[in-house]
């Protein structure tokens, strides 16, 4: 009993000990939390400015400032080079970018995130080699053109009228092409085609009326409303709705789509297609020839619903001259622009693949549908 007595007091100074160690710790533990001995101060990012200066690009420009908008016009191309050659290292990434900035309309934004991108890379990555060899050969000093558009047509001041007049009916427009099963943008081509040979034939109407209330002109003789259908013409595609033996035959949930409401249907006609407060039934006229000699021509095992230079230029010339064969020619009407040739079906290809209005008239995957 006696010997044990040193081994408790040693158990006791050790007990003792411990919780002295722990107190001690948890007091030490609270003053350094209290006084922020412990705080971790973190470390700054090796390329904190140049985060910085990519950020603050956004806050240099002013988009409603037409200085900014035309800087960012003049660096578009760049951009877009620098995107291709991106892609030729990281294509995946190249392609987001490119996916992500079509729903941004801020082309500061595609700046940016093609310098985020080259953050990235490695300082000799052949990429910047490459860049700096672009960037060269795109600043060369070369004699520019000093036209707007590649297009010399669309560099008239008419232009800018006639587009301005066309997106007032977008509405009307897409309705119709709905309707007939057809890309809006190909109704568009046949307006132009016919609308900008009247700006130039009609010079005084063009400056008294259309020009300053940016409005479409509406035939009312030989060749009828905006998009200068014939009377015979609108009788075929009318004809063409109700016979189903035809090779213009759409179908039977379009047949009605041109029944008259009165006991007179060529005065109800006339009226349709030479309505001046209400385009829709001229361009459902238009909607529906285009999409009747597509049928046509695929019935003959021949596709031209990618050809809208062939659509239009068979919308010109008339059922009569829509003869399927394998090497169609582009043609029609010749349209003289500030004395200049082109033909009606030319005029469409230009606009069809320019990009213009294509935020109001977007290209569609499948140009005619049932």
């Amino acid at each position: 009993m006696l010997n044990n007595k040193p081994i408790l007091r040693r158990t006791l100074i050790i007990v003792v000990i411990v919780f002295a160690g722990i107190g001690f710790i948890l007091t030490g533990s609270y003053f350094a939390i209290k006084f922020h001995i412990t705080d971790d101060p973190g470390g700054v990012d090796y390329n904190d400015r140049m985060y910085r200066e990519i950020s603050e690009k956004q806050q240099l420009f002013n988009p409603q400032d037409p200085a900014y908008q035309q800087m960012a016009s003049e660096k578009r191309p760049i951009q877009y080079l620098l995107l291709s050659l991106l892609g030729k290292f990281y294509p995946y990434n190249a392609n987001v970018i490119y996916e992500a900035t079509k729903y941004a309309d801020n082309p500061v934004l595609l700046e940016q995130m093609i310098s985020a991108a080259e953050l990235r890379l490695p300082p000799n990555s052949h990429y910047f080699a490459l860049k700096k060899q672009l960037l060269n050969t795109y600043n060369k000093p070369i004699k520019r053109d000093t036209l707007k558009s590649i297009y010399t047509w669309m560099n008239i001041p008419e232009w800018n009228d006639l587009k301005i007049a066309i997106v007032k009916d977008k509405q009307l427009i897409d309705s119709a092409a709905n309707m007939a099963g057809v890309e809006p943008r190909l109704v568009v081509c046949c307006i132009i085609g016919e609308q900008i040979r009247l700006f130039n034939s009609k010079r005084e109407i063009y400056k008294k009326y259309i020009g300053p209330l940016k409005v479409l002109s509406v035939e009312s003789q030989f060749s009828l409303g905006i998009t200068g259908i014939k009377s015979f013409t609108a009788q075929s595609i009318e004809q063409n709705l109700k016979d189903s033996a035809s090779v213009f035959y759409l179908g039977s949930n379009r047949k009605n789509l041109l029944d008259f409401y009165s006991e007179n249907p060529d005065t109800e006609r006339y009226y349709r297609l030479v309505n001046y407060r209400n385009h829709y039934f001229q361009y459902l006229y238009t909607a529906l020839y285009l999409h009747q000699v597509q049928k046509q021509w695929k019935a003959s095992n021949i596709d031209i619903s990618n050809r809208p230079e062939i659509l239009v230029t068979l919308y010109n010339v008339g059922f009569t001259s829509s003869k399927p064969n394998p090497n169609p020619r582009v043609g029609g009407s010749t349209i003289t622009i500030h004395d200049k040739l082109y033909t009606f079906g030319g005029i469409a290809f230009d606009f069809y693949y320019s990009g213009e209005l294509a935020r109001e008239f977007p290209y569609y995957n499948q140009k005619f549908f049932d």
